[in-house]
C-alpha cells in the first residue's frame, strides 16, 4: 500500500524529528486517556442501575438489557471502519467529532424520558465511542518515539483494563447518593475536559492513499461483528437454540467468511490485511487479548453475585471490593514495558498469563460461603497483576505489526478483539456458572415447596427472592442456593484455568519473538 503519512506542524514539535516535545507528549497521553476513560466507563456504568432503568421507563428486563448492550454492539461494529476512516480523514478531527457526538448522546441519555429515546441515545453514544477509542491508541503509536511508546501504551492499557472497574464504582456511588441520571454526568464531564485538551495538545496526523476506501470490507466487517456479538449477547438470554440467536450466528459467520475472502482479494487495498495474522506478533497479541478480556469479563459475572447474594453486600460495596484488582492491573500495565524490554514480550506475556491462571485456581480452591471476601482476595490480586502484565505487550504486539499509517486500523483491531473477548467470556463462563448452579441445587430442593423451588432453579437471586415463600425451609433454601452458587463458581474458575493454561502453552511456543519489538 503506497501511503504518505502527514503530521500537522506544531510549535512544540521538534523541527528535526517531527516528534512532539516531552511536555506535549505528557499532555497528549493525558488527553487520550481521559477520552478513553469516558468510553470505558460508559460500557459498564449502566449495569449498576438495571432496576432503576426498569422503573423509570416501565421497561421489561429485555429492554433494559438492550439499553445496556446496544452501546457495546454499535461500538464494536464500527471500530474497524471508523478507525480506517480516521487514518485518512485525520486522527485529531475524528477524535474531536467523536467526542462531540459522544458527549451530546450521553447528555441526551441522561435526560431521556422514554426507553426509545434512551436506546437511540445509546446507539449514538456507541458511534461516538467507535470514533474515539481506536484514535486514542493510534494517536499514541503515531506520535510517541519508539523508546517511549511501550510506556505510553502501558498507561493506555491500564486505563482500558482498570477503567471499567473504576467507572462501575463511581456509577454505583452516584446511583446510591443521587439517581441513575447522574451516571451520565461523569462521561460528559470527561468529554469536556478531553475536548479542551485535544484542541490544545493533540497534533493531527493522517495518511494519503492512492487506493479507494474499502467500502465492501467495511460493510461486511460491520455485519460480521453485529451478527456474532448479537448471538453472544442474546444466547444466554433467549437460549442458544432460539431462532434469533441462530440467525445472528449464521449471518455473523457468513459475513466473517465473506470479509476474509474479500480482503484476501484486495491485498494492498484491503481494510485489514488478514494475511498479517500469520505473523506471530499479531496472532499472539490478538489471541491473548481475546482470552484475557474474556476471562476478566466472565469473572465479573461471577464476582458480583457472590458479593451481593452470598456476602449480602450493596452494589457500591461490591464494586469497591474490585478496586484492589483494578489498581494492581493498572500498576502492572505500567511495569510491563520495562519487564518486556529486559526479558522480551513473550516472557512478559507468559508470566502474566501464568499469574492470572494461578489467581483463578486460587479462587476456585479457596472460595466458600463462610470464607467471605478473604477467600477470593488473593486470587483477585494475582489475576489483576497477571492480566496487567499481559495486556500491554499484547497491545504493542498488535500495533507494531501494522505500518505507521494504518495505526487507526491496528488500534481498532485491538479494540474489536477486546470486545469479542468480553462477549465470549460473559457467554461461556456465565453459562458454566448457571449450569453448575442448577446441577448442584436440584438435589437439594426435594423438601422445598414447588413454587419457590422452581424459582430457585433459575438463579441465586431468584432463590433469595423466593425464600420468603418457603416457610420453615427458607434458611435451608438460602443456604442451598449459596452453596450451589459456589459450586457453579468453581466450574467457571476451572474453565478459566484451562483457558489460561492453553494460552500459556501457545504463547511459549508461538508468542512474539524478542526481535518483534
Amino acid at each position: 500500500m503506497s501511503t504518505n503519512p502527514r503530521v500537522s506542524a506544531d510549535p512544540s514539535t521538534d523541527p528535526d524529528t517531527g516528534v512532539p516535545d516531552a511536555r506535549q507528549r505528557r499532555m497528549i497521553l493525558i488527553a487520550v486517556c481521559i477520552a478513553l476513560m469516558a468510553v470505558i466507563a460508559s460500557v459498564s456504568g449502566l449495569n449498576v442501575a438495571q432496576l432503576d432503568l426498569s422503573a423509570a421507563f416501565d421497561a421489561s428486563q429485555s429492554t433494559v438489557l438492550w439499553i445496556i448492550n446496544i452501546y457495546t454492539l454499535s461500538l464494536a461494529a464500527l471500530l474497524l471502519p471508523l478507525g480506517a476512516i480516521g487514518d485518512r480523514f485525520g486522527r485529531k478531527r475524528m477524535l474531536l467529532i467523536g467526542l462531540v457526538i459522544f458527549g451530546i448522546a450521553s447528555a441526551t441519555a441522561g435526560f431521556a424520558q422514554s426507553s426509545e429515546v434512551m436506546l437511540a441515545a445509546r446507539v449514538f453514544s456507541g458511534i461516538g465511542a467507535a470514533m474515539i477509542m481506536p484514535i486514542t491508541l493510534a494517536v499514541i503509536t503515531s506520535t510517541f518515539p519508539q523508546e517511549e511508546r511501550g510506556r505510553a501504551i502501558g498507561v493506555w492499557t491500564g486505563v482500558a483494563g482498570g477503567g471499567g472497574i473504576l467507572g462501575m464504582f463511581l456509577s454505583a456511588a452516584l446511583v446510591d447518593v443521587a439517581s441513575w441520571r447522574w451516571l451520565f454526568v461523569l462521561p460528559v464531564a470527561l468529554v469536556v475536559v478531553a475536548l479542551v485538551m485535544t484542541l490544545r495538545s493533540v497534533p493531527d496526523s493522517r495518511e494519503t492513499s492512492r487506493h479507494a476506501f474499502d467500502i465492501v470490507g467495511a460493510l461486511t466487517s460491520v455485519v460480521a461483528v453485529v451478527g456474532l456479538i448479537f448471538a453472544l449477547q442474546e444466547g444466554p438470554e433467549r437460549g442458544w437454540s432460539a431462532p434469533a440467536t441462530l440467525l445472528g450466528l449464521a449471518i455473523g459467520v457468513l459475513a466473517a467468511l465473506g470479509f476474509v475472502s474479500w480482503e484476501l482479494r484486495r491485498r494492498d487495498a484491503a481494510l485489514l490485511d488478514v494475511r498479517l495474522f500469520g505473523e506471530r506478533s499479531l496472532a499472539g497479541g490478538s489471541i491473548t487479548l481475546l482470552a484475557v478480556f474474556g476471562v476478566q469479563a466472565g469473572i465479573f459475572v461471577v464476582l458480583f453475585p457472590f458479593f451481593q447474594a452470598v456476602l449480602g453486600w450493596s452494589g457500591l460495596r461490591s464494586t469497591l471490593a474490585l478496586m484492589p484488582m483494578a489498581v494492581l492491573m493498572m500498576i502492572a500495565s505500567g511495569l510491563a514495558p520495562k519487564l518486556a524490554a529486559r526479558t522480551g514480550p513473550r516472557a512478559t506475556m507468559a508470566t502474566g498469563i501464568l499469574l492470572a491462571g494461578a489467581g483463578l485456581a486460587l479462587m476456585a480452591t479457596l472460595v466458600s460461603v463462610n470464607g467471605g471476601y478473604l477467600s477470593v482476595l488473593p486470587g483477585m490480586l494475582a489475576m489483576g497483576f497477571g492480566m496487567g502484565l499481559s495486556m500491554t505487550p499484547s497491545t504493542e504486539a498488535i500495533t507494531s505489526t501494522l505500518p505507521q499509517e494504518r495505526q487507526g486500523v491496528a488500534s481498532a483491531l485491538n479494540d474489536v478483539t477486546r470486545e469479542f473477548g468480553t462477549a465470549l467470556g460473559v457467554a461461556l463462563l456465565g453459562a458454566l456458572l448457571s449450569s453448575g448452579y442448577r446441577n448442584a441445587i436440584n438435589p437439594q430442593l426435594a423438601d422445598i415447596p414447588q413454587a419457590p423451588a422452581a424459582s430457585a432453579r433459575e438463579g441465586i437471586a431468584n432463590a433469595l427472592d423466593a425464600a420468603n415463600q418457603a416457610g420453615p425451609q427458607a434458611q435451608s433454601l438460602i443456604r442451598a442456593a449459596q452453596e450451589s452458587f459456589v459450586t457453579g463458581w468453581q466450574h467457571a474458575m476451572w474453565a478459566g484455568v484451562a483457558i489460561m493454561t492453553t494460552l500459556f502453552l501457545y504463547i511459549l511456543t508461538r508468542g512474539p519473538r524478542p526481535s518483534s519489538r
